[in-house]
């Protein structure tokens, strides 16, 4: 399996899929998940001609479990890490919730030389924490009570979220997938522990605001109406606002998990961003 190691010398797993020489996009994954959870839009813009890369987060996955280095800074270094170890150019950048941050701080952090467009998912910029300047946050209990439970039962914990707001199931007339949920608890049980609790912090507490009114390309905003996770209050409606070239579809009703539970609309969106 191909593995990249960083300058702490964690090493990060990384798919590599699709035409070696089509125009790459490279995803980046939510918590407390990994690549996997990008298997259906690598496979659909694999099989129209593109190359598609998805690596596991440091902690997560395939990944190393350092016990350091669990925040965006080290999460969008990482990802410079495996653009530059592929030697990627003119790439799209995609990321869900979490993923959807670092691939903000990415952007602000490193620039966009190697990057040509975004998508963020469902994505926790700017900011998802109450506080003065983000009045529409959630309250620090919120992700309090999340760690209290990964101490607890933190498998338990990891059954809770993909049955209850993550897919959305816990919505009158949801229809339940037992599928996703068990695929969700895999993955998230994959998750190192000190790395699934440090990104909580990470997710909630970074503010990418300076991130967002940095980046100088084009980025297309995915959210749900319905987002539980990362209600849209907070996160696309004002990551719009700061963005210079900026595009924002709402999917209405729709869940935190819109790439899991509205395929075949991402993956149209995806592509047709791309050959915009």
């Amino acid at each position: 399996m191909p593995f990249v190691t960083t300058k702490d010398k964690t090493e990060i797993f990384y798919k590599d899929w699709g035409n070696p020489s089509g125009k790459p996009v490279v995803f980046s994954h939510g918590w407390p998940l990994n690549s996997d959870n990008w298997e259906n839009q690598m496979f659909f813009l694999g099989s129209h001609g593109y190359r598609v890369i998805a690596h596991d987060r440091r902690g997560h996955g395939r990944s190393s479990q350092p016990w350091d280095g669990n925040d965006m800074d080290t999460y969008a270094d990482d990802l410079l890490t495996v653009i530059e170890h592929l030697d990627l150019k003119d790439a799209m950048l995609v990321g869900h919730s979490t993923g959807g941050g670092e691939v903000a701080r990415f952007l602000g952090r490193h620039g966009s030389s190697r990057v040509s467009k975004a998508v963020l998912v469902g994505a926790v910029p700017p900011c998802m924490v109450l506080k003065e300047s983000n009045p529409n946050g959630l309250p620090i209990s919120v992700f309090d009570g999340f760690r209290t439970a990964m101490t607890t039962d933190r498998a338990q914990f990891f059954l809770d979220v993909p049955t209850g707001p993550f897919f959305g199931f816990n919505l009158p007339g949801a229809k339940s997938s037992q599928g996703l949920i068990q695929s969700w608890w895999q993955q998230g049980m994959l998750c190192g522990f000190k790395g699934a609790y440090d990104c909580i912090k990470a997710f909630s507490e970074t503010d990418f605001t300076e991130d967002l009114k940095s980046i100088d390309i084009p980025v297309l905003l995915l959210h749900g109406e319905a987002d539980q996770i990362v209600p849209i209050k907070a996160a696309a409606l004002e990551s719009i606002k700061l963005l210079k070239k900026g595009t924002l579809k709402i999917y209405p009703g729709g869940a935190h998990a819109l790439p899991n539970t509205a395929i075949d609309e991402v993956n149209e969106d995806l592509l047709k961003f791309l050959q915009s």
